[in-house]
């Protein structure tokens, strides 16, 4: 992590309380890194999050391929694990929105998102690399457009353009007078408000709760001086409870994201409302 003042961790400062100085409030620079290759301006632009991203898709990699390379009848406790998630994502999520025959084919696809978000989520509480990806919101924003687009490419496969249009317009001819209004908003919640709060929700959720350990963390060594001692141990507690809250919290985002992305396609999949 870069000594930048930009980049202000609890322990990359030597301001106390009672020292004369102000508290060193986390913020939008707390998102910000330097590159690690090259800079800003240029055509090469690498920085922390791009290294966490790339690790983490290692990790999530290495830990499948090693699980089942060597397949076991009677699992090991890595092969056990390893099945033990993948059977949660499909028949948990997939099988559950979309059916056993229909969902089966996307369980692939499912899997691989709700591990990818939740690495990238568990970042945040991992020494030394202590950021979740996610809370940069091009990380979600490109996961949601590819949700996005298997669920516009899928609808139009299914049903061709009048029954694509039909499907995101929520035509209904019993609505009546009120028809041409429920179309409108449905087209527009649906082709453009939804890829973006698919985003959002991610985006939002990990920017908070990374927020908030900055700020106990940060609060933690600011008050370690003098009577703030004490006020520093109550700030400590909360940073272990704000640890095991986003351990939650990281599990519950990328199973909404995912429940998310299997309802869009089931959508595609079903007939017009």
């Amino acid at each position: 992590m870069s000594a930048d003042p930009t980049q202000v961790l609890a322990f990359e400062t030597d301001c106390h309380l009672f020292d004369g100085c102000g508290f060193p409030a986390p913020g939008l620079h707390s998102f910000l890194f330097e590159p690690l290759v090259g800079d800003a301006d240029s055509s090469v632009y690498f920085n922390k999050t791009m290294l966490l991203a790339l690790l983490g898709s290692l990790v999530i990699v290495g830990f499948f391929w090693a699980a089942f390379r060597k397949p076991k009848v009677v699992p090991g406790k890595l092969q056990m694990v390893a099945e033990a998630g993948y059977d949660f994502v499909r028949r948990g999520i997939v099988y559950e929105t979309l059916g056993k025959r229909e969902g089966e084919k996307y369980v692939p696809f499912m899997v691989s998102l709700f591990f990818f978000i939740w690495m990238m989520n568990l970042w945040s509480i991992v020494p030394l690399a202590q950021f979740p990806v996610t809370a940069i919101i091009s990380y979600p924003l490109v996961l949601a457009v590819i949700v996005y687009v298997t669920w516009v490419s899928l609808t139009f496969k299914r049903h061709g353009f009048v029954g694509f249009f039909k499907n995101v317009t929520g035509y209904d001819k019993t609505l009546g007078p009120v028809l041409p209004l429920s179309m409108t908003i449905e087209f527009f919640s649906n082709l453009f408000v939804r890829p973006f709060t698919h985003a959002v929700r991610l985006f939002a959720n990990m920017f908070a709760g990374h927020t908030l350990l900055l700020l106990f963390t940060i609060a933690s060594w600011y008050m370690l001086n003098g009577i703030g001692i004490a006020y520093a141990g109550v700030s400590f507690v909360m940073v272990i409870v704000m640890t095991a809250f986003e351990l939650f919290i990281q599990a519950v985002q990328a199973y909404v994201f995912v429940l998310l992305a299997c309802s869009y396609v089931q959508g595609a999949l079903a007939e017009h409302h």
